[in-house]
């Protein structure tokens, strides 16, 4: 559970569970530093410092560029609540996923969540940066974001590591969940390991994903995750067999107890250096929050985060 979390002497953490429910002039900068992952900038200015720092991370078979607009919105949001106080958007591309991909021997196995989230510490000691103030993960993102903190606190990535002041965790279940064979997740990855590459075209792949089911929105986010080859056909932006074998290591399911679990602590009565969490619902999304309802998802999370000015 998320509120095993210790916090360091003085340090609040806010955690954020949301669980999915069905029925200006920008910059943007896009860095690989060697052997560290990929990762893309997103701030509404640069005539002025930033002041707070955002890590997104992005869900399984996902990229930074899928969250770009929802950074942008989110960025916007902050800067007009707070004109005097800039925000930085570091958009993440997981190991094997993205151009993160593209360099596959740079990340040793194994393939999993430990790993996903020392690659975070290495990029941050790596780059100098700040610790983050914020990270916002979804899905396997979430899983990332909550195997980070739970090494900061443990001093794993030095005494120099510090947790954020608030941890978003979009739809993924905290704790090691069985994978069932009727999940959403699991029919998209069974849907793309059956298939043949290279692909004819983007056309061709989401026709295809909507013949077998999936929604129209949700083959069109997939669609987006091709680039073209020298030949003029289509692949994958990311590594499907290392993405496998990171959704295998973490899995994801919500049931009645987990989110009644979550719930009760979220109703406790807390001291303000222990932290607080709570549990927001979207409603009219699936597992593909920003694809489905970004909107009601920035309603959510944006005046939250604006607290931390």
């Amino acid at each position: 559970m998320a509120r095993s979390i210790r916090n360091k002497p003085g340090l609040a953490i806010v955690n954020q569970f949301l669980i999915s429910q069905r029925p200006g002039l920008w910059r943007s900068t896009t860095t690989r530093s060697l052997e560290t992952l990929a990762f893309e900038e997103v701030r509404s200015s640069t005539e002025r410092p930033y002041k707070f720092t955002a890590f997104v991370l992005h869900g399984l078979l996902g990229s930074a560029r899928n969250w770009r607009s929802f950074s942008r919105n989110l960025a916007s949001y902050l800067s007009n609540s707070f004109p005097s106080f800039d925000w930085r958007m570091v958009l993440v591309d997981l190991r094997n996923h993205g151009r993160s991909a593209e360099k596959i021997e740079s990340f040793s196995p194994p393939h999993d969540m430990g790993s996903a989230a020392k690659d975070l510490a290495d990029l941050i000691n790596t780059q100098g940066w700040a610790w983050p103030d914020v990270i916002l993960g979804h899905s396997m993102g979430g899983k990332v974001a909550l195997q980070f903190t739970e090494s900061c606190a443990r001093g794993d990535y030095g005494e120099s590591a510090q947790l954020p002041k608030q941890l978003w965790v979009l739809d993924s279940v905290p704790g090691i969940v069985k994978a069932e064979s009727g999940g959403e997740v699991e029919k998209v990855l069974l849907t793309l390991q059956n298939l043949t590459t290279p692909i004819p075209s983007r056309k061709w792949l989401v026709d295809y994903m909507i013949q077998r089911g999936l929604s129209k929105s949700l083959s069109e986010w997939i669609g987006s995750n091709l680039k073209r080859t020298e030949h003029g056909t289509w692949t994958w932006v990311f590594n499907l067999e290392a993405a496998v074998q990171m959704f295998n290591s973490f899995c994801d399911r919500w049931d009645p107890d987990m989110i009644q679990k979550l719930e009760s602590l979220a109703s406790r009565r807390v001291y303000e250096s222990d932290g607080k969490l709570f549990v927001h619902v979207l409603p009219n999304a699936g597992h593909w929050v920003h694809v489905d309802n970004p909107k009601g998802l920035l309603e959510i999370v944006a005046p939250r985060i604006a607290t931390l000015a």
